[in-house]
């Protein structure tokens, strides 16, 4: 399985392939749908009957009766065995159980392809039939992928893709913070800052850059997301962006694209040293070995004060959720998965965490936009008594999902497959995680960090001592 958002092991990945066969693109038997035809081409008939010789005239209706009945009776033996032939030819791979479940779809895909009167791209009508037969699942977190979105959705999560290193925000263009949708004259595609060795930094990108274009084609009207899509591509490609410079007159920059991995750990110290802050942005491998490394300095550095802000995360691999809570929790499951029989399997703490001493003391910020393998670690470490959670309601998302690749260039699908329970067995989907200490933003009237102040309150450290690093930006 491969692990998502929560997510499950990447040390199954070969088992996350499934193999479907594609459907057959051969056409019925002729004459399947004009059974009349079949008939009329039987032996026998009227003109056979006319040559016999006069005398046996008079048994003629008795002769012609037992004939018809025969002729009728053969006809449908014949057309139905023809009629079954053409349904088992045009179902391939079709077990024999389900042939009559599957008769409806098939007899749709070949009355498309023999008798529509366009064009049919049939790799199209598989990708839609999928992606339809997965809708109607109706879970938001269960989809049907097209190659593209396949790798660039395994890319995202893996905290690896091809692009070109810079991070973004969608920016108010009479200034501030505040996210903004969609990008225009009043919302500009705004560069945080461009990521150290990268692309962008070689070519000269700079924090407050803005992008009025991609490739010539103007970013106004896009989302944030969409406007990433479109910067991100193959290693070795070119893309040009128009940028707008202080006010200059604007110039293309083109940047040959390259292998990025994001930063999604940053780290600081807070209250003179005494209390750790580090902030996550998703949950990679490459994410938790961070961490490890960051919890590990503090350890050495006498740092007993953590506060673990996952405001605003939405997840990743349940392995680097695993990695990462083990830190301070040495005993016991982090979470329990449920699969779709109620079996239930412990998922452990990996031992060696740096923070498993009950001398350490952790806050953990959380808010609506903590999700899936973020509400994974913060509800282990609430259920442990490892940590206090501090902020706003967490989204809940209680599923695990499993990534599976598609044959023949079809794309994939990320399908539901699991519950995952925080240690004390609570299914926390669609409830979230209730805040040991609720915070509402912005509460402090002063422009501060509510949040974080009440953390280092929590602490025992003076809110005086708040100086929050800035959030992470996406990165094409």
């Amino acid at each position: 399985m491969l692990p998502t958002d929560p997510d499950t092991p990447r040390d199954a990945v070969a088992d996350a392939a499934r193999a479907v066969d594609p459907p057959s693109e051969a056409a019925a038997p002729a004459g399947a749908d004009t059974p009349a035809a079949g008939a009329s081409a039987a032996p026998g008939g009227p003109a056979a009957d006319a040559a016999r010789p006069p005398r046996s005239r008079r048994r003629l209706p008795v002769y012609l009766a037992l004939a018809l009945v025969t002729l009728i009776g053969g006809s449908a033996l014949f057309l139905s065995g023809y009629s079954l032939g053409a349904r088992v030819a045009t179902t391939p791979g079709t077990p024999a159980e389900l042939q009559a479940a599957f008769a409806p779809f098939w007899d749709a895909y070949d009355a498309i392809t023999q008798q529509f009167v366009g064009k049919v791209d049939r790799k199209q009508l598989v990708e839609g039939a999928i992606d339809g037969m997965v809708g109607s699942l109706g879970d938001q977190f269960t989809q049907y992928l097209t190659s593209e979105e396949y790798k660039q959705n395994l890319q995202g999560i893996a905290g690896r893709f091809e692009g070109i290193g810079a991070e973004i925000a969608a920016r108010p263009a009479a200034g501030g913070d505040a996210a903004c949708t969609p990008l225009g004259p009043d919302c500009r595609l705004t560069v945080i800052a461009p990521i150290a060795d990268s692309p962008a930094e070689k070519a000269g990108l700079k924090p407050g850059d803005v992008v009025a274009a991609i490739d010539t084609a103007t970013v106004d009207g896009l989302t944030l997301d969409e406007a990433i899509a479109k910067v991100r591509g193959p290693k070795g490609t070119p893309v040009t962006l128009s940028i707008e410079r202080d006010g200059a007159v604007p110039f293309d920059m083109t940047i040959i694209r390259d292998l990025i991995r994001r930063r999604e750990i940053q780290t600081r110290d807070l209250a003179d040293g005494t209390v750790g802050y580090v902030t996550l942005a998703g949950f990679s491998d490459g994410s938790a070995a961070d961490f490890d490394r960051a919890i590990a300095d503090f350890a050495q550095r006498g740092v007993k004060k953590i506060i673990l802000d996952l405001r605003g995360n939405g997840g990743g691999f349940v392995t680097a959720a695993r990695s990462i809570a083990s830190q301070f929790i040495g005993s016991g499951p982090i979470y329990w998965q449920e699969n779709a029989k109620g079996d239930q399997v412990a998922a452990g703490a990996k031992l060696g965490g740096a923070a498993t001493d009950p001398s350490f003391q952790v806050a953990v910020l959380i808010d609506g936009g903590s999700a899936s393998a973020s509400e994974i670690v913060a509800g282990a470490l609430q259920d442990t008594g490892r940590g206090v959670l501090v902020g706003e309601k967490s989204f809940g998302k209680g599923t695990i999902q499993e990534w599976l690749p598609l044959p023949e260039d079809t794309g994939g699908m990320r399908l539901s497959i699991a519950k995952w329970l925080t240690p004390a067995k609570r299914w926390i989907h669609g409830t979230g995680l209730t805040p040991d200490v609720p915070v509402v933003p912005g509460s402090t009237g002063s422009g501060r960090d509510a949040a974080l102040d009440r953390a280092l309150e929590v602490l025992g450290a003076g809110a005086d001592a708040s100086t929050p690093p800035p959030s992470p930006a996406p990165v094409p």
